[in-house]
């Protein structure tokens, strides 16, 4: 990780190292957090921050879902973010806000612990890598299930929810992949450890819906309205987990992952074992949205004031 030299903390701009807690944090202990994945791209007009509205938006939604209220409004949030990035010189960066309960009765019930928050930004490249957007990487399905809405809160994107995600990670890389597929209670497709999927058979998109256990991506959401936008059908439907092997093209969408394909699905190939026609115009077009360079989704970039040099 390419550290910044600057974190947003309770208000407060922070040296990097100098962001601390307390060893008694209740989300440390508990996973009483919520956080976001957002990402600032280069673009013509200076950096831009993609669907960050949205993004703050889901935030807000998480922290209610565990009963928690954001400490700071979310213009703050927004206005927090865009100092920070100009502040660390960041043309294009990661960007992850934390909402959590902090250092107070220790114990299950958290109600009468602070609620903190924190804004942290810096360099990352592609989750899966720059080799896998332009390859498609391989992945199995996971032996453990994606979290159950009778259990916990798919919608929300909780830090503790995510040692779901954690161990279904570790299998697949100690086994050779690099990523899994979590199926959801019922056996069907939910989500990889951290993106959305999609399966195009036949011409026609096919994704899981909300009601597979995932989390509602931001980024999910941007290629359904690409694809649609191009002309193809997407169903939101439940999908087999053998459909996953049989299909034609498979994708995975996520603000770290961006648009990776799937080449491979349990050592089986999947199509003819590269990126498929139709992921690769809908990975077009959504990469020319993220950097600015298609007008038609303008509206999706939070542009980052650059502080005047005069």
């Amino acid at each position: 990780m390419n550290t910044a030299d600057l974190i947003w903390l309770n208000g407060e701009f922070v040296a990097w190292e100098d962001a601390k807690v307390h060893v008694l944090t209740h989300a440390l202990h508990y996973g009483t957090g919520v956080f976001e994945g957002i990402r600032a791209y280069e673009t013509e007009r200076g950096p831009a921050v993609f669907r960050h509205q949205d993004h703050i938006k889901r935030l807000e939604a998480s922290a209610k879902l565990y009963y928690m209220e954001l400490p700071f409004s979310k213009a703050q949030f927004r206005e927090a973010t865009h100092e920070l990035i100009g502040r660390n010189g960041f043309k294009s960066c990661y960007v992850r806000p934390l909402v959590w309960r902090g250092y107070g009765p220790m114990g299950l019930n958290p109600l009468d612990n602070p609620v903190e928050a924190m804004v942290a930004v810096w360099e990352w490249g592609a989750y899966l890598g720059e080799e896998g957007k332009r390859d498609g990487v391989r992945a199995r399905v996971s032996s453990y299930r994606r979290i159950s809405a009778d259990s916990l809160i798919p919608h929300s994107k909780a830090s503790g929810q995510y040692l779901n995600s954690v161990l279904a990670k570790i299998e697949s890389t100690k086994a050779g992949y690099e990523e899994a597929i979590l199926l959801d209670d019922k056996g069907r497709v939910s989500e990889g450890t951290g993106e959305n999927v999609f399966v195009v058979k036949e011409g026609v998109i096919y994704t899981p819906p909300q009601t597979a256990g995932i989390l509602d991506g931001i980024n999910r959401k941007s290629c359904i309205q690409i694809a649609r936008d191009l002309g193809f059908e997407l169903i939101e439907r439940d999908i087999a987990r053998a459909e996953l092997a049989l299909a034609d093209e498979v994708f995975l969408t996520g603000t770290a992952a961006e648009l990776t394909p799937l080449r491979e699905i349990d050592d089986i190939q999947i199509g003819e074992g590269i990126p498929g026609p139709i992921t690769r115009q809908i990975q077009q077009l959504f990469d020319d949205a993220l950097h600015g360079r298609a007008a038609q989704y303008a509206e999706w970039l939070d542009l980052v004031p650059v502080p005047s040099q005069t």
